[in-house]
């Protein structure tokens, strides 16, 4: 496995008014950040952007392998995640994520790629819990609510596990 990966992030006032840097690595990606970023629609980026990128990336890097080593190696996978933040209990939390899958796969039929999309050891579908087995395998799959997992406490939305 990868030794961990690291992200850092600066903050520069108070939370309405403030703004902040955020940096992915050793500075692969820098992208500013605001409260209206955030939470409203203000130009920048946030970190659920950074969380619904990460978990396409991986999803689809995971399932493009389920799919070489089940004989049907894809010629693209295209993940897109939705990451919804809701206020619960007075916090800012991740709600849900929304995953679209496309594939292109020669030669797999849907059921099939439906069945293998849906395959226990994908991130997202194991590690969000089993309401995630649960829900119905069609374009997009809620993968949520996740244990209303707060952003500052990621461990047990299941991205300790490479997601």
């Amino acid at each position: 496995m990868a030794s961990p990966r690291s992200g850092s992030a600066i903050w520069k006032g108070d939370l309405p008014s403030g703004e902040g840097k955020l940096t992915v690595g050793d500075g692969v990606f820098e992208g500013a950040y605001t409260f209206k970023s955030r939470f409203e629609e203000g130009e920048g980026t946030n970190p659920e952007e950074l969380i619904a990128a990460a978990h396409a990336a991986c999803y689809a890097m995971a399932f493009s392998n389920i799919l070489a080593t089940n004989g049907h190696t894809p010629e693209q996978v295209d993940a897109h995640a939705r990451v919804s933040l809701q206020e619960v209990d007075g916090a800012p939390t991740i709600a849900r994520i929304t995953l679209k899958v496309d594939g292109n796969v020669p030669g797999i039929d849907e059921s099939t790629y439906q069945d293998l999309a849906g395959q226990e050891g994908l991130p997202g579908v194991a590690r969000a819990g089993e309401r995630a087995r649960d829900q119905p395998r069609g374009d997009a799959r809620e993968l949520g609510p996740l244990c209303r997992a707060r952003v500052r406490d990621l461990v047990p939305f299941g991205m300790d596990g490479g997601v």
